[in-house]
């Protein structure tokens, strides 16, 4: 497992994070899963034991049952806080209330008392905001931040789901107000998903935010259970919750590819998958879920495949993205050499 710094923190996050999505299934959330505590907590176990320190919930995951397992699978570990980095997130709705939802200051600090209280930990190390809230204005959601912080009920600060312009408009916000800066960045990517190489990649670098991909099997599309010939796995949350979003005809085309790429290294499509994304410019992170140890065991071992310069140009190469404006007349108008 190797170790990768977290913006300019001094931070170290491994390679991959066990995400938190598949942890006791209540409500909507028993599409993604639905794992009891003894399951969670040997699964926390194991990723403990294969050097991941880092691990993603967020307050909505199961209505925050997710925080509560999880929380509990620490203290059954005797876990020192100091060896494990805890991400949640705050704008889903939490209750019926008018006020229970969204990134007003209000409801930014009953949302991180209430985390803490599930989770039974006395700070956050990562809190994300996790949408656009169209109502608060960045402004009102930044100083929330700031105060959560100050606090000392949060550590660090990370924004998920949001457009490059908002994330620099915010920071810059901060920036003025001498307040803390978002950090980290959790987005949808994988290879049959490659939509925020376009903006959000870029303004990364630029900015020095780190990348923390989420689904990155594309809600388990290429974990190589589907395919022209096989379009329903039986056993994936695909078959009942289609989502991510994805180009199916253009996917089975890169699944095709991967599936030779695992032939020739004698491994799953999966591994290759997330093998890719581990090659990937910006990627601090990559955000794994599991519903079985097995699952989990086979992600880990990505960490371990070394693709060759070849395999990564294929695959770099049948995933492609389409040139939009104005990617296109950029090219086009820096091919002088300026």
């Amino acid at each position: 497992m190797r170790y990768n710094t977290l913006a300019n923190t001094g931070v170290l996050v491994s390679e991959l994070c066990l995400g938190a999505m598949t942890f006791g299934g209540k409500g909507f959330w028993t599409n993604i899963g639905k794992l009891p505590q003894e399951e969670v907590t040997n699964l926390v176990k194991i990723a403990i034991e294969s050097g991941i320190n880092f691990i993603d919930t967020a307050n909505v995951y199961s209505e925050g049952l997710s925080e509560i397992l999880l929380g509990k699978a620490l203290k059954d570990l005797g876990l020192q806080r100091q060896d494990v980095f805890i991400a949640t997130k705050v704008r889903g709705r939490m209750g019926e209330g008018v006020n229970q939802v969204g990134l007003s200051r209000l409801h930014i600090q009953y949302s991180v008392n209430e985390s803490l209280q599930r989770l039974g930990l006395d700070h956050i190390d990562l809190l994300y905001i996790h949408g656009v809230d169209p109502i608060t204005s960045l402004e009102e959601t930044m100083r929330g931040l700031e105060e959560v912080v100050q606090s000392g009920k949060v550590r660090y600060l990370g924004i998920s789901n949001h457009p490059a312009w908002m994330v620099v408009k915010a920071n810059s916000i901060a920036g003025q107000m001498g307040w803390n800066k978002f950090v980290a960045l959790q987005n949808y990517y994988s290879i049959a998903g490659r939509d925020i190489e376009r903006e959000i990649v870029p303004m990364a670098a630029a900015e020095n935010l780190s990348i923390m991909p989420w689904s990155p099997l594309a809600g388990g599309f290429l974990s190589g259970k589907f395919s022209r010939q096989t379009q329903k796995a039986g056993d994936s949350r695909r078959d009942a919750f289609d989502f991510p979003p994805v180009n199916k005809e253009k996917a089975y085309d890169i699944i095709d590819v991967m599936q030779d790429i695992a032939s020739a290294h004698n491994v799953k499509a999966a591994r290759v998958a997330l093998a890719w994304m581990l090659r990937k410019k910006g990627v601090t992170s990559i955000i794994i879920g599991a519903k079985k140890e097995e699952q989990l065991r086979e992600n880990i071992a990505s960490t371990t495949l070394l693709l060759t310069a070849d395999e990564m140009s294929r695959l770099d190469a049948i995933s492609e993205l389409s040139k939009e404006y104005p990617g296109w007349m950029v090219e086009r108008q820096i091919a002088d050499g300026r």
